[in-house]
């Protein structure tokens, strides 16, 4: 009689750890927690555009879960494109990077501040479009970039921009 809780015991834990197994669990063996671009609606809200080179201003990206529960952790990418090259916009020096759970309809948000570059110098970006991606996912989502020239700092004529931590909207 001893057998069959055994057995029922055994066949319950290789079924859990089964269900924990995150080798291959999500979408091209990530783990399928991560919040990904296909799952969740990316926007690009109203602009604090800097009307002048060398002023300052903020475009603000709104992320909203479409799906199941997923987790935004690290930091998002944006990177933006002239049509013949790109830059990667750096992280906020100093931002720390914290892990929000998205259920089904919750929303986060992050920011990438850029200085405004003089159009036609050498050390501008003249950005055309940004991609944006989330952290753990390699799908992007482009927007136009109409903001103007962005300013470039550094021999590598790296963005004078950067992106922010993402931040939970609503309560």
């Amino acid at each position: 009689m001893r057998a069959i809780p055994l057995t029922v015991t055994a066949l319950a834990a290789a079924l859990l750890l089964t269900a924990c197994n995150d080798s291959g669990g999500g979408k091209n063996g990530k783990s399928s927690s991560a919040c990904e671009i296909g799952g969740v609606s990316v926007q690009i809200g109203s602009a604090s555009v800097a009307p002048a080179a060398g002023d300052t201003g903020e475009v603000p990206v709104s992320i909203t879960n479409q799906s199941a529960p997923c987790t935004l952790d690290k930091f998002p990418s944006a990177v933006l494109h002239t049509g013949s090259s790109e830059a990667d916009v750096p992280v906020l020096q100093g931002a720390k990077a914290q892990q929000l759970k998205l259920a089904k309809g919750d929303s986060a948000t992050f920011t990438i501040s850029y200085v405004r570059g003089k159009a036609g110098d050498k050390a501008s970006l003249e950005a055309k479009t940004v991609k944006v991606a989330l952290p753990g996912s390699t799908a992007t989502r482009s927007f136009p970039w109409s903001y103007g020239p962005v300013a470039t700092k550094g021999a590598q004529g790296t963005p004078d921009a950067s992106v922010s931590a993402f931040q939970q909207v609503g309560d």
